[in-house]
């Protein structure tokens, strides 16, 4: 009986957890969805924390993929108007962090490239 409560608890952390990050994802005009693909997801934070892509192979290097992961939730967080010690909070306590997030009154503030999809340009003097 106690493991089976135990697994209901987990089961309900976990639900809220992929909760949070779909609409978190769906603030940033990202598809929700994204949140449950393993890898796929990652990219989505990546995408709107305003890494570049190939910071994914970083994350699979032991010790460097924590200073990563910190960096990344950091920006991640930044594009919601929130703080560093969100970020971190995001990095270490994701369960609790995303679904505040999520649900929160958060908005998505985050800049995207500029008009057609083109990143500005500095104008040459």
């Amino acid at each position: 009986m106690g493991a089976f409560v135990i697994f209901i608890i987990e089961l309900a952390i976990i639900v809220l957890a992929i909760a949070g990050m779909w609409k978190s994802f769906e603030k940033a005009g990202k598809p929700g969805w994204a949140a449950i693909i393993p890898i796929y997801n990652l990219v989505v934070i990546l995408e709107i924390a305003g890494k570049p892509l190939w910071w994914i192979i970083l994350c699979l290097i032991p010790i460097v993929n924590l200073v990563i992961i910190i960096l990344i939730m950091i920006a991640f967080a930044e594009k919601f108007g929130k703080g560093a010690g969100f970020g971190v909070g995001l990095a270490f306590l994701g369960f609790i962090f995303f679904p505040m997030l999520g649900f929160g009154d958060a908005q998505y503030v985050g800049g995207g490239p500029g008009p057609q999809g083109f990143a500005p340009v500095m104008p040459v003097k």
